[in-house]
Formats: structure tokens, C-alpha cells, sequence
């Protein structure tokens, strides 16, 4: 007995250990989730992980298994954008851009505490034209956000990055991975830079594209970033002579229609009615269109280059009286906003971003065509909403050695590529490559290759982006048909 004993003991100590079994059962997701293999599960966490005690949030996880039947061991975790976005609804992305990735890695997808079903903060709204038809739209959303604030049992202090990030370590190790790689896109760019310096030892490699990191100060850049999209399309249409051809100087279309619309929206007469039909009923209706909705909508449609070049086409239909092609602009967006979690975006925002904006930023924040608009929205928000605390220097530059792929989109009109230069500049171990012809989201032509070639050698340094030059912006509409003449 005494041997068998010691015999244990030897094993114990001199033994290699196993990894951690996994801790989350798995079983196949539900048919919102289309990818073959995809398996999904839940995981307990507190929500106040500092007190360990008291309420609880059920994480949404969904495991898409790598294709190879001897996957690598580490897989890789990707990060949906917003603040607010649910990454359960990138699955899609395991059968696009990913599925080089995939053959290899496992794709790994949590819902952010806060968002889609991990405790969704949700707060819809019943009017999703709002901003185009309400003269008084701030004091509408306000009214919504206090009642939905109200409404919830979530303590909304605790759903900054930083929480969320511990919560995804929690998940890497309950379903047993050791090393994990990471993927961001637009705000998941900051979880991933948050968790690689939060969880340095546990981090492999990591891919941002469209950064948004730590120092933005949401929504402190969002009009000047906008306007120069907007810029460079005019610029681009004006050297395209299929467009300045049918559109002459749209860029003047579009500031007098501004003008236009912002006097008509003071007029107490017929002068500030549009007339248009309704996109999603075809009924006819005549309502006063203000120009805070306008701007949102084209700076909406910058985000995608495919969107963005029917623009041209719609700015000039609208100077010219038929608003029809601009109010339907917001059908695209109508069921990402509804998706979007409005409760987790403020507690993310009226925590690490907004209040750190000083005065004189603020004042010079608005001179661009979206305005002073999101600036004061968030402002009377983050006035009531709940301020979760940050760690010490949170603000400050993420340094580290893992070897990053930095992904920005030339024309995009919220994350601009000086955003990726400046986080480039601190990672010493990163790359930085501008994808020419795209907006926000750079997964076109060869970038999943590359993405795909990175993960597998976690080094940037012998990837060969030639291939990117090849992607351009696509043709403007000059036509309801397409770009050609018909």
C-alpha cells in the first residue's frame, strides 16, 4: 500500500498535467445560427466579478469546430463591433472571411455581457425613423433611455470593456483552450487590445481591423472622421467622369440641401413637409425631414463602399425634390439597429469615453456636416447614465510584444486609417497594412488570405499585401441600374 502511495504521489508531481476538462456543455445551436457544426452553450458569471457574489449573467457562446480533423489547439475568438454588437452574429463570418481560418482553428464567438443573449441591455425603439422626423429627437431618445435605464435589473456600472474582457478569459478557460488568437473588428478592436493587455500570458496573436482604441473618445471624432470620407467621395466622383457628368458639383448639391433642409425644418408651413412614399408600406406620406437624420444616413452609407456609390445618385435626386431613394437608405440599417444593445453601448461610452472629452474639444468637435448632434445626444446621456470605474492608465496606449495584424480601410468614415497608425506605432510586434477602395471592414479580395497566412505563423513581417493595391472603390451608380449608362 505504502508503494502504491508513493507510486501516486511520483505520478503527481513529475507527471505532465492535462488541461482543465471543459466546464460548458455544448450542444447544437439554434437554426439563427446557420454554420455546419456550430455548437453553442452558456456560462455562469457574476456580474460584479470584483465581489464574486450576488447576480448572475448567462454568457451566449457559440463554438464553430475548425474544419481539419487535427485542428490546432488554438483557436480563434472574434469580437463583434458597437459598442453593442453581438458576436454570436458574426457566425456567418466562419463560412466568409474566417473559413481559411477555420480549416485549422476553432471559431470561438461570445456574446459581450450586455449584448444579444448574454443579458441583452436592449432598449428598441418604436420610432426607427426618429432622427428624420422628430424636431425634438434628443429629448425623445433621452425620455426612451431613462425608461429603458429604469427598466433594468442589471447593475449597467459593470459592462465596461475591462469586466467583459475577464468574463472571456473565464470562457477561454472553461472550455479548455490554453493560448487563444483574437479577432476585432471597429469597437472589438479595443476588447481585443483590452484582453491582450489584461490576459498578456494567454494571448497568441491578434488581428484589429478598423481601430478603435482605448484613447478615441467616443463620439469626439466621429463627425471630423466622417467628413473626410464624405471629402474623398466627392474628390473620386469629380475624377470620374461618368459621375461628374451626371451629377456636376455634388458636393455643393449636398451643402445646399443642408441649408435647404435645415431653414424648411423652422418654417411652421407646407415648406417643410417632404413628400415621399413610405418604403416599408408604399403609402404616401408628407412630413418635415431635419437634417440630424440626413447626415446619419449618409454617414451610415459611408461605412461600405458598395452602399456609398449610390450616394452620389441619391444626394442628387433629393436636391432635386424626390426624397424616395435617401428615407429608403434606412432600410439597411434598420436591423442592425434593432440588434444593437443601446443599454451596453452607454455603459461602455458614459464610462471610458465621453466623460474624459474636455470643453474646448467639444466646442471644436462640430464643424462638419454630421454637426454637434451625437456630441449632445451622448452628452445628456451619460448626465443620468450610470459611470462604471476604470483601472488605473486605462486610457493610456496598449504596449505589448504578441504579434498584431492591424487592418484599416482607406475610406472609412469612423476608424480611419491614423487611428491604426497610432496603435501600430505602440506594438512593436505589428504590422499595419491601409486596404485601399473599402470603408468600414476590411475582409475584401486577398485580406482573409492574408489574415488566414498571419494566424498561421503568427508573424506579419513576411506577409506579401501587394495583393491590396488591386481593390478599388466601387464604380458610382450613375443610373437606378447600375454604374453604366443603360
Amino acid at each position: 500500500m505504502t508503494a502504491l502511495i508513493h507510486l501516486l504521489i511520483a505520478i503527481t508531481l513529475f507527471c505532465t498535467p492535462l488541461a482543465a476538462a471543459p466546464r460548458i456543455a455544448l450542444e447544437p445551436c439554434p437554426s439563427e445560427i446557420t454554420v455546419s457544426g456550430a455548437e453553442c452553450g452558456t456560462l455562469e458569471v457574476f456580474e460584479d466579478r470584483a465581489a464574486g457574489t450576488g447576480r448572475t449573467i448567462s454568457l451566449n457562446i457559440a463554438v464553430i469546430p475548425a474544419l481539419s480533423r487535427s485542428p490546432q489547439p488554438d483557436p480563434l475568438f472574434a469580437f463583434n463591433g458597437g459598442p453593442g454588437g453581438a458576436s454570436t452574429d458574426l457566425a456567418h463570418m466562419a463560412d466568409g472571411p474566417l473559413r481559411r481560418i477555420r480549416q485549422e482553428r476553432d471559431i470561438v464567438l461570445v456574446d459581450q455581457r450586455g449584448t444579444g443573449d448574454s443579458g441583452q441591455l436592449a432598449c428598441a425603439s418604436d420610432e426607427p425613423d426618429s432622427l428624420l422626423f422628430f424636431p425634438d429627437a434628443i429629448d425623445w431618445a433621452v425620455d426612451q433611455l431613462k425608461k429603458c435605464l429604469d427598466g433594468y435589473e442589471a447593475d449597467t456600472r459593470l459592462y465596461t470593456t475591462p469586466i467583459a474582457m475577464d468574463d472571456i478569459d473565464e470562457v477561454r478557460e472553461a472550455l479548455g483552450y490554453d493560448k487563444i488568437n483574437l479577432w476585432g473588428g471597429s469597437y472589438g478592436t479595443r476588447a481585443a487590445l483590452v484582453y491582450m493587455r489584461r490576459h498578456p500570458e494567454n494571448t497568441r496573436a491578434v488581428i484589429i481591423d478598423g481601430l478603435a482604441p482605448t484613447d478615441m473618445k467616443l463620439p469626439l471624432h466621429m463627425g471630423n472622421d466622417g467628413q473626410r470620407a464624405l471629402d474623398m467621395m466627392w474628390q473620386d466622383c469629380a475624377a470620374d467622369a461618368n459621375c461628374a457628368e451626371a451629377y456636376g458639383d455634388i458636393g455643393a448639391k449636398f451643402d445646399s440641401l443642408k441649408i435647404r433642409l435645415t431653414r424648411n425644418a423652422k418654417a411652421d408651413d407646407s415648406r417643410g413637409l417632404v413628400h415621399f412614399k413610405d418604403p416599408r408600406t408604399g403609402e404616401d406620406r408628407s412630413l418635415p425631414i431635419y437634417w440630424e437624420g440626413v447626415a446619419g444616413l449618409v454617414r451610415n452609407a459611408l461605412y461600405k463602399t458598395e452602399l456609398s456609390a449610390l450616394l452620389p445618385l441619391i444626394i442628387d435626386r433629393a436636391y432635386h425634390g424626390d426624397f424616395n431613394p435617401l428615407i429608403a437608405l434606412a432600410e439597411p440599417w434598420a436591423d442592425v439597429a434593432e440588434k444593437m444593445s443601446q443599454g451596453m453601448f452607454y455603459s461602455v461610452v458614459c464610462s471610458e469615453d465621453l466623460p474624459f472629452i474636455s470643453a474646448a474639444e467639444r466646442r471644436a468637435s462640430g464643424d462638419n456636416f454630421v454637426g454637434t448632434f451625437p456630441m449632445d445626444l451622448m452628452a445628456r446621456v451619460c448626465d443620468f447614465w450610470p459611470r462604471g470605474e476604470l483601472p488605473k492608465n486605462y486610457h493610456d496606449p496598449v504596449a505589448t510584444q504578441h504579434p498584431v495584424l492591424v487592418l484599416s480601410g482607406d475610406l472609412d468614415p469612423v476608424t480611419p486609417p491614423y487611428w491604426g497608425e497610432n496603435v501600430s506605432g505602440h506594438l512593436k510586434n505589428s504590422r499595419h497594412i491601409i486596404v485601399p477602395g473599402v470603408g468600414h471592414g476590411t475582409n475584401y479580395g486577398c485580406v482573409p488570405k492574408l489574415m488566414a497566412q498571419f494566424i498561421d505563423e503568427a508573424d506579419a513581417t513576411g506577409l506579401d499585401a501587394a495583393c491590396v493595391d488591386k481593390l478599388q472603390r466601387p464604380s458610382f451608380f450613375t443610373t437606378a441600374l447600375g454604374p453604366e449608362a443603360q
